[in-house]
């Protein structure tokens, strides 16, 4: 006898949003809700199919039986199923049974779950995501940190493999381990976020969680949604922002999954041309479906909204804007302009960005990893944009590291692959990635992708974190980059914290940690990173020496830094032109010896009235080997005095 009661949350508004792909909040209406019904307590259960014969809920209540609890169509068209089970509660397991219209009987997980069993069944779970969160003050003021005018120096992280029990390293810490450890951590480092590759439900450990089934389920593997909560909420109460990876390009095609969710096409493109992906050898959403798009960007919102999340990172964005991507000619087809730009998915982009900077304003920040030069991610939707707040600097990266793997006696050859990054670094908000993606798969930790012997390869990796702490945009570092991890990253296990152990891996810590907090205690690093009044070139052509030398400047007139670079092993007296009225200190050293340098000390030992580089006036000082230093500029209080007496 069939239990389901009939029952609704949806308005007749909540349809028409949801078929006008404008419903930016679905999670509070599809999935298991704890409801009432004639005074008994139950859970109402709602879903999308839109083309199944018949609908019914599974689970351990009723021995997995298709025929018991079936639900009720709605009369409007919309394709949801939905109904009232009396007597469950928080904790029952169950699926959706679709039949399809050619007798198939499909079990499907619930797309719209807050919790997945961590089998290979992977069962939804009914759960809450209520919490009683203490970050008020963060989520008061956390525009201060998440706006582009500060700064942003980000901790990319895998929460399976950061670090493991020590008791037994095949097991996972939960997140509340995590926190623990986390808290501090970051704390002690000065990263201002830090960014969790995917914590969505997967079943695929190799996939690091970008092959997502539960797109609005906590990671089980680590704990509750309340166990996520209290990690986020931990980070927020000790000032630390928290991106989550976001991939709303692509999913599995498990078969509890979205893949023929109903037995057709729902959640994927009908044309394997645009909906499957033949690198990932996974399934493309339909970007021109209204309701797709009311699903994913109210995923978006989701965790921004109940988890407190500051950002999202959206992974693969080059692969949803191009329809050739990874297809050989006549693999795809072009768009209505005979173009090969996915025209539906840049609208779901902009129509994403939009929706999220509308609810949160300044408060959030949301991340392209785009690798190509598809132009205006960073721009306004208004404008004609995409409205993305920054864009990966993918080649800044590739350059960057590119010229590091050269050796030093031939680095004059490749000196601007260095200095290209200022033809185009105003064009879209930048963050600079080290990311996960460089140090796997064979490409090698950081520290062997340097050239030289192991002190050359430290000091070329001080040096290359100098520059890049320095350079205009925000910045990212994955795991293990900070004290130098040798092996290549492995999911499987925990970082090779013993290195600490060892002054090189040790030294290299402290220097990320003091890069940190000159980041964020010098304005001129930060408060125009985005646009062109914050560099100067100084010295970019110097390819005989290879030093490259350039100003970092502030919103106050004289709130000015410069920062040397000499990438040769040789130790040099190097003379600059700096502005008349100037004086200038040398505030960091790469090579010092508390991060395991030559301790070389650099000071500024001659200045001259003279004409050099263009300025007016020239300072002397000695350049450390494979080093980075950076002088903060002050006035000559004496040369201003005579300059006002002059004009009297």
């Amino acid at each position: 006898m069939n239990s389901v009661k009939t029952y609704t949350l949806f308005t007749d508004h909540d349809i028409y949003l949801f078929k006008e792909g404008k419903h930016y909040k679905l999670y509070e209406k599809f999935g298991a809700h704890s409801a009432e019904k004639d005074g008994v307590q139950g859970i109402y259960f709602s879903v999308w199919a839109p083309n199944a014969k018949k609908v019914s809920v599974i689970g351990n209540f009723n021995t997995w039986n298709s025929q018991d609890h079936i639900l009720f169509p709605r009369w409007d068209g919309s394709g949801i199923w939905e109904g009232f089970i009396a007597g469950l509660t928080w904790g029952t397991l169950y699926k959706y049974a679709i039949e399809t219209y050619s007798g198939e009987i499909l079990e499907k997980s619930d797309p719209y779950a807050l919790s997945w069993e961590q089998n290979l069944q992977a069962a939804s779970l009914v759960s809450t995501n209520w919490y009683e969160w203490n970050d008020k003050e963060w989520m008061k003021n956390r525009w201060r940190k998440n706006t582009l005018s500060a700064p942003i120096s980000v901790y990319e992280m895998h929460l399976g493999s950061w670090v493991r029990s020590t008791d037994n390293p095949e097991r996972f810490l939960n997140y509340r381990e995590i926190a623990e450890k986390l808290v501090l951590y970051i704390r002690e480092i000065g990263f201002t976020h830090v960014e969790f590759m995917p914590i969505m439900e997967f079943p695929y450990d190799p996939s690091w969680g970008y092959q997502i089934t539960g797109f609005f389920a906590a990671n089980s593997r680590f704990g509750s949604p309340q166990d996520l909560m209290f990690l986020i909420d931990e980070l927020h109460k000790n000032g630390i922002g928290v991106i989550l990876d976001w991939v709303p390009s692509h999913f599995p095609g498990d078969a509890n999954g979205l893949y023929k969710f109903d037995g057709s096409h729902v959640y994927e493109h009908g044309d394997p041309r645009r909906g499957f992906h033949p690198d990932w050898k996974s399934y493309i959403f339909d970007y021109g479906k209204n309701e797709v798009k009311s699903f994913l960007i109210s995923n978006a919102m989701f965790w921004l909204d109940r988890y407190h999340a500051d950002g999202l990172r959206v992974d693969a964005v080059t692969s949803m804007l191009h329809l050739d991507y990874s297809r050989n000619e006549g693999e795809w087809e072009p768009n209505i302009y005979g173009e090969n730009v996915n025209l539906e998915a840049k609208k779901f982009l902009q129509e994403f960005n939009t929706a999220v900077y509308k609810e949160f304003g300044d408060n959030i920040i949301t991340i392209a990893e785009e690798s190509s030069d598809f132009p205006m991610l960073t721009k306004p939707v208004h404008d004609g944009g995409v409205g993305f707040g920054m864009k990966w600097m993918m080649g800044w990266m590739h350059d960057t590291l590119d010229y590091f793997k050269v050796e030093h006696s031939e680095r004059k050859f490749s000196h601007h692959k260095l200095t290209f990054a200022s033809v185009y670094m105003y064009n879209e908000n930048y963050m600079m990635p080290l990311s996960h993606d460089e140090v796997v798969h064979g490409k090698a930790s950081l520290i062997y992708k340097m050239k030289g012997d192991e002190w050359q390869k430290f000091a070329n990796l001080r040096a290359l974190y100098v520059y890049m702490f320095t350079h205009p945009g925000a910045k990212l570092l994955f795991m293990g980059d900070e004290f130098g991890q040798t092996k290549e990253w492995n999911f499987k296990q925990s970082l090779d914290w013993h290195l600490l152990e060892y002054p090189v891996h040790k030294g290299l810590q402290t220097l990320v940690k003091d890069l940190n907090h000159l980041y964020r205690n010098e304005t001129a690093f930060y408060e125009n990173q985005f646009n062109s009044n914050g560099f100067e070139w100084v010295e970019a052509d110097d390819v005989e020496n290879s030093v490259y030398i350039y100003l970092r400047k502030g919103k106050k007139r004289d709130d000015v830094c410069m920062v040397v670079l000499n990438l040769t092993p040789n130790v040099l007296d190097y003379k600059i032109g700096v502005n008349a009225g100037t004086h200038w200190d040398v505030i960091f050293n790469s090579d010092d010896e508390k991060y395991s340098g030559s301790g070389v000390e650099s000071v500024v030992f001659k200045e001259q009235y003279e004409q050099w580089m263009n300025h007016p006036k020239s300072i002397s000082l000695k350049l450390p080997p494979l080093a980075g230093i950076i002088l903060k500029q002050k006035k000559d209080k004496k040369y201003k005095l005579h300059r006002i007496k002059h004009k009297k």
